[in-house]
């Protein structure tokens, strides 16, 4: 058996490709594994479960047959869709994590993380992050009319657009004290994650000597792609 994990798919309706794979995927590699971890980021916004569109409407129903088909299915919210709720992943089949979670992964303690807290560096995100978290300022905009929290989404997008593309790529990754705070804080040698955007497995010296593993899933934006992890060791697929 094994277990899968996709993050970062930023799904909206102008971009329908990218739903096709999802929905190719879910019906082939996902439905012959064990368990399937999406690391945030699915939709590119998300304003609240009394405003779910047609295609989060479609995905659940795809998702909630694979769980029925007997495939366990995870969230942990990214930076998009972190107002994603318990109704909506209930429709869907999905189980909300904690925002860092350590599975035992075939043996092998790992941490799964959406990634945005490792990016220390960018400190203008971060401030944006911890009142976002907050539950009165959550409270505060999910009891906004749809259409408010609508424009307000497109206002974030376009803002995050205009900060990532100022911003220096440096301060758009992991900041490495962060990486190791990390490992050491959960006891961990691996941890898996996205919202970088630079897939790729990373090895860090750890302060005790030893190596602790760090890999980064892709986006979708060019093309389906998910980490297969089994007994015998992990590897990206692409669609």
């Amino acid at each position: 058996m094994s277990t899968l994990f996709i993050s970062d798919l930023h799904l909206q309706d102008s971009q329908p490709g990218i739903q096709q794979w999802l929905l190719a995927f879910l019906s082939g590699a996902a439905s012959q594994a064990e368990t399937l971890y999406i690391l945030g980021d699915l939709f590119e916004y998300w304003i609240g479960d009394d405003a779910v569109s047609p295609l989060a409407a479609e995905i659940a129903v795809e998702t909630s047959r694979l769980v029925a088909g007997g495939v366990d299915c995870y969230f942990i919210h990214g930076n998009r869709d972190f107002l994603l709720g318990e109704d909506y992943a209930a429709r869907a089949g999905l189980r909300i994590l904690p925002e860092e979670t350590v599975i035992d992964l075939y043996g092998r303690p790992t941490l799964l993380l959406h990634g945005d807290t490792l990016c220390t560096d960018d400190v203008e995100y971060q401030a944006f992050r911890r009142q976002a978290r907050d539950p009165a300022w959550q409270a505060a905009v999910l009891g906004q009319p749809v259409e408010e929290r609508v424009r307000m989404a497109q206002a974030a997008r376009a803002a995050s657009m205009k900060h990532t593309g100022s911003a220096a790529m440096e301060i758009m990754d992991v900041n490495q004290e962060a990486v190791r705070s990390a490992f050491r804080g959960h006891g961990v040698h691996r941890m898996i994650h996205g919202h970088t955007h630079r897939p790729a497995f990373h090895r860090h010296e750890l302060e005790d000597g030893t190596i602790g593993e760090r890999i980064v899933l892709a986006d979708w934006h060019d093309g389906g792609s998910y980490l297969e992890v089994t007994a015998e060791g992990a590897r990206a697929i692409n669609l």
